[in-house]
């Protein structure tokens, strides 16, 4: 049975966090910020701000370009490497403030990947469910104040939250095929407990990354007999510019090709790849196919490939 994705969503701060400033903060120049990541600017949720507000505003946002109320939904899957230690997660919060009693909601504990992991268990779950909501959301301005400033880590990280309808109804785009993968031998490579500064090794992080998401991508098109030079647009986790380029150049396609915005929103984990389909979305995008891939902490990694319907 097909799923299909109908409409995304998306919410930033208004507080927008520039590279002079993050600059001053970390011992740096702005040239030098933008030279190692490809980031202007970002944007931060005040203090009383939660994961939950910020994932409660995409979903606003996307139910009303899909043109449906939150009664509708089956199910909700929240994905954050940045929600708060403890329980119950956001999700809950959210089906709450949306004005669901009965509707189960599923946290995804996963950075950077876990929007695309939500996505491709809501493909399969919506046939039993109907209609799934899959939001991604972070407030990672948090996690690098929570410790002395990384100039490496705290100059990457920005706040956000993206979200996408998934269902078995026809609709805009028919989810084709899916990949995913874990490794949890580099598990230690990224690492954040709320204990201790977020820890990065990142050089493993960006080795594996500029392999793995190439590779995921090349697998999920391959079994579709599709090659990276179909694709109309490749929708990825914005991690930092860089890493965007490289792939491009791995799957021998225009940069072009490659959806960036990491410029003005740095890099927000596991909302980063539904803001940027947020905003492909609502540029009039051309048909054809269209590739979502992240890579994150765990390592976690794949890819999921759908066609405009």
């Amino acid at each position: 049975m097909p799923a299909f994705l109908h409409a995304f969503g998306m919410h930033v701060p208004k507080r927008v966090v520039t590279n002079q400033e993050m600059a001053v903060r970390v011992g740096r120049t702005a040239e030098w910020i933008e030279s190692a990541s490809g980031i202007r600017e970002r944007r931060w949720a005040a203090v009383e701000t939660s994961v939950a507000d910020l994932a409660l505003a995409a979903a606003h946002d996307c139910l009303a370009r899909a043109g449906i109320g939150a009664s509708a939904l089956g199910l909700i899957i929240v994905a954050s490497g940045s929600a708060r230690p403890g329980f119950p997660g956001p999700a809950a919060e959210v089906a709450a403030q949306l004005g669901l009693e009965s509707t189960p909601a599923l946290d995804v504990p996963m950075a950077s990947a876990g929007s695309l992991f939500g996505m491709v268990m809501a493909a399969r779950m919506a046939g039993h469910f109907g209609d799934v909501l899959v939001i991604g959301a972070e407030k990672m301005s948090a996690v690098i104040e929570s410790g002395p400033l990384d100039p490496n880590t705290a100059i990457l990280f920005g706040d956000g939250a993206g979200a996408a309808l998934v269902s078995i109804r026809p609709g805009r785009w028919e989810i084709l095929d899916a990949v995913l993968h874990s490794d949890g031998q580099y598990r230690d490579a990224l690492v954040f407990d709320w204990s201790a500064p977020l820890r990065m090794n990142g050089l493993t992080v960006i080795l594996q990354a500029s392999r793995k998401l190439p590779s995921a991508i090349e697998e999920v098109l391959a079994r579709q007999s599709l090659a990276a030079g179909d694709v109309a647009e490749f929708l990825l986790h914005q991690a930092n510019q860089n890493l965007l380029v490289r792939v491009a150049k791995s799957l021998r396609v225009p940069a072009k090709r490659v959806f960036s915005n990491v410029a003005s929103y740095g890099n927000t984990s596991s909302a980063s790849m539904l803001i940027a389909a947020s905003e492909w979305s609502q540029a009039n995008p051309p048909a054809g196919p269209v590739v979502f891939s992240a890579f994150g902490a765990g390592f976690h990694w794949g890819a999921l490939l759908a066609r405009s319907a």
